[in-house]
C-alpha cells in the first residue's frame, strides 16, 4: 500500500505532477545502474531504486523531460507495487480473488494514479499551446513597414537559391526535400499520438463509459500456473466491476500494464505508446541504441575531444554521442561499402552529416598518428555475420597505438572476445593472488566512485561486487588497463562493456 499512495501524488489538479509522482522504467539487464544515475541527473529523481530489469523513482518532470531518457525501454506511472501472488499451494479460485483484491482493496490509488496521467497530457498539452500562442501574435501585429522588409528578405533569399542552385551537387534538391519530409512526417506522427492521448485523457474521470485494455506479462512460478489472457481477463472484470469501465482491445481511452513474477507484482499505465529506446533520428537501426548509448556514457567524453569508432557499422555508437556530446570531433571507420552507406543515412536522417566524419578503412590500419585520439569506442562484431576469430588481439593493439596516454577505450565484447584477450600473453602487469592489478589503482578507484556517483545503497553492493568479478577475469592488454566492466544483455545472448584507460606508452 505504500508504494500506492507514493504513486497516487497530489490531489490538487493544478499542481500535477510537479509536486513529484511515482514512475518505473524498464531497461535492458545490466544497464539498471545507467538508468539510476539517468534519472538523478536528468529528473533530479528521488526516491530511486531498482528490481532486475526496472528502475523506480519520483519526479515532478514533465513530458519532454521523461522524452529525454536514454538508457530507457518505457516509461510507466505507477499504479501499484508489492510483494507477488503465492501461487505454489493454493487453488486458482484463491488465486484469482487475491489478483481481484489488488483492485477492490485500493481503489482510490488507481483513480489517483490516472488523475496524474491525465493532468501530465493536459499540462503538456496547455504547454505546446502557449508556445504556439506566443508566435501567432507576432505574425499578426507585425506592421507595414516589416511586411516590405520580409518581402524583400524573401525575394533576396529566392534570388540567391536559384543562383546556388546549379551548384548543389552533393545535395540533390529531391534528397533534400525527402529528408525533411522523412523529419517533418515524424514529427508529425508523434503529435499526432500525442494529441490522441490529451483528447482521451480529457475524457477520463468526467465520464463513466470510457475504455481500457490490460497488457500483461507473467513469467517464474505464476507463469506455470496462469497465462498472461487469463490473468488480462480477471484484472478486466475486476475493473469493469469496480469502476464501470468497458473493455477495448484496439483502441481504449487507457492501457494498463501488469508484470508479475516470483519477486515483484507490478502495475502501472505506459506513458507513451512508442518505446523511448526507439529513436526517430535512427533511420536503420544496428546496435541497440540504449547499449549504444550506455557505452558513450562510461566514456566520459569531454567538449574539444577526438572520439573515434574504428569499426562503425550503422554509426549508432557515434550518433548516440553526437546527440548527446555535440561539441567533439566524430569520426567513423568502417571496410564494408553497405555499412559506411547505411551510417551515411543515419547521418542524414539525423542531421549529424557535418558532425561525424565516415571513412572506409581497416580497423588494423588506421591513418592516424600514433597517441593521437582521446577516445575509442567500438562494438566488436561477434555472431554468425561477423567473426573476428584471433584477430581481436590485432585490433586492440591498433587501437592501443593511436591512443594517447591517459585516454579511454570502451569496447562491447562477446564472452568469446574476453576468452581470446584472458589468453593473451605479455600483458606486462602483474596479478595478485586474487587476479586483481595491485600496480593499478585506478580499478579501486572506479569500484569506490561508483558508489558515490547516484547508485543508491541498496544497489551499489550488488552491482560493484559483479563489476570486481568481471574486471578480476580480464588482464591488462599492453598498456591498455581495464577499471570498469558491465554485462548487459543483448536480447538472446549477453555481452560485456569494457572500460579501458592507457597507461603509458605502447612503444608500438
Amino acid at each position: 500500500m505504500a508504494a500506492a499512495a507514493a504513486a497516487a501524488g497530489p490531489a490538487d489538479p493544478p499542481s500535477g505532477p510537479a509536486a513529484g509522482a511515482r514512475f518505473f522504467c524498464t531497461a535492458g539487464r545490466g544497464l539498471e545502474p545507467f538508468l539510476m544515475r539517468e534519472v538523478r541527473v536528468r529528473l533530479q529523481a528521488t526516491q530511486v531504486e531498482y528490481i532486475s530489469g526496472k528502475v523506480f523513482f519520483t519526479t515532478g518532470s514533465d513530458l519532454n523531460m521523461l522524452k529525454t531518457l536514454k538508457s530507457a525501454e518505457r516509461l510507466f506511472l505507477l499504479i501499484k507495487k508489492q510483494f507477488p501472488f503465492n501461487v505454489s499451494s493454493v487453488s486458482k479460485g484463491k488465486i484469482f480473488y487475491e489478483m481481484q483484491r489488488f483492485i477492490n482493496d485500493d481503489p482510490e490509488s488507481w483513480l489517483d494514479a490516472i488523475s496524474i496521467w491525465k493532468n501530465l497530457l493536459e499540462l503538456d498539452a496547455k504547454k505546446k499551446k502557449l508556445s504556439q500562442g506566443d508566435a501567432n501574435p507576432l505574425k499578426r501585429k507585425m506592421g507595414e513597414h516589416d511586411s516590405i522588409i520580409a518581402k524583400k528578405l524573401k525575394a533576396e533569399q529566392m534570388q540567391e537559391t536559384q543562383e546556388n542552385r546549379e551548384c548543389q551537387l552533393e545535395k540533390p534538391i529531391e534528397e533534400e526535400t525527402l529528408e525533411r519530409g522523412d523529419s517533418l512526417t515524424e514529427r508529425e506522427k508523434c503529435e499526432e499520438e500525442l494529441q490522441k492521448d490529451v483528447a482521451k485523457a480529457g475524457e477520463i474521470l468526467n465520464r463513466n463509459d470510457w475504455t481500457f485494455r490490460v497488457s500483461c506479462r507473467c513469467s517464474g512460478a505464476i507463469a506455470k500456473t496462469l497465462s498472461a489472457q487469463e490473468v488480462g481477463r480477471i484484472i478486466g472484470i475486476a475493473l469493469m466491476k469496480q469502476f464501470g469501465w468497458k473493455a477495448d482491445l484496439r483502441n481504449p481511452n487507457l492501457e494498463i500494464f501488469i508484470h508479475l513474477n516470483d519477486i515483484y507484482s507490478v502495475m502501472g499505465i505506459p506513458v507513451f505508446r512508442v518505446s523511448l529506446a526507439s529513436r526517430a533520428y535512427i533511420r536503420t537501426a544496428g546496435l541497440r541504441s540504449t547499449i549504444a548509448w550506455a557505452m558513450a556514457s562510461v566514456a566520459e567524453i569531454k567538449a574539444g575531444a577526438f572520439v573515434l569508432d574504428p569499426m562503425c557499422g550503422l554509426g549508432t555508437i557515434l550518433l548516440e554521442a553526437a546527440k548527446e556530446w555535440p561539441d567533439v570531433y566524430y569520426v567513423g571507420a568502417d571496410v564494408s561499402d553497405s555499412q559506411l552507406q547505411g551510417a551515411c543515412d543515419n547521418l542524414k536522417a539525423a542531421g549529424l552529416t557535418g558532425k561525424i566524419e565516415l571513412l572506409k578503412v581497416s580497423v588494423i590500419e588506421l591513418p592516424l598518428p600514433s597517441e593521437s585520439v582521446d577516445i575509442i569506442i567500438s562494438d566488436i562484431p561477434f555472431g554468425k555475420k561477423f567473426k573476428l576469430g584471433k584477430d581481436i588481439k590485432s585490433i586492440l593493439q591498433e587501437m592501443e597505438r593511436v591512443l594517447h596516454v591517459g585516454g579511454t577505450i570502451v569496447l562491447l565484447l562477446s564472452e568469446d572476445h574476453r576468452r581470446r584477450l584472458q589468453d593473451c600473453e605479455g600483458s606486462g602487469f602483474p596479478l595478485n593472488s586474487k587476479g586483481s592489478h595491485s600496480d593499478e589503482p585506478g580499478v579501486e578507484k572506479c569500484l569506490i566512485l561508483e558508489g558515490k556517483t547516484g547508485i543508491s545503497e541498496t544497489v551499489s553492493s550488488s552491482f560493484a561486487a559483479n563489476h570486481q568479478e568481471c574486471l578480476h577475469k580480464m588482464p591488462p592488454f599492453g598498456s591498455l588497463v581495464p577499471v570498469e566492466c558491465y554485462k548487459v544483455s543483448l536480447g538472446k545472448t549477453d555481452a560485456f562493456i569494457y572500460k579501458y584507460k592507457k597507461s603509458s606508452s605502447s612503444g608500438l
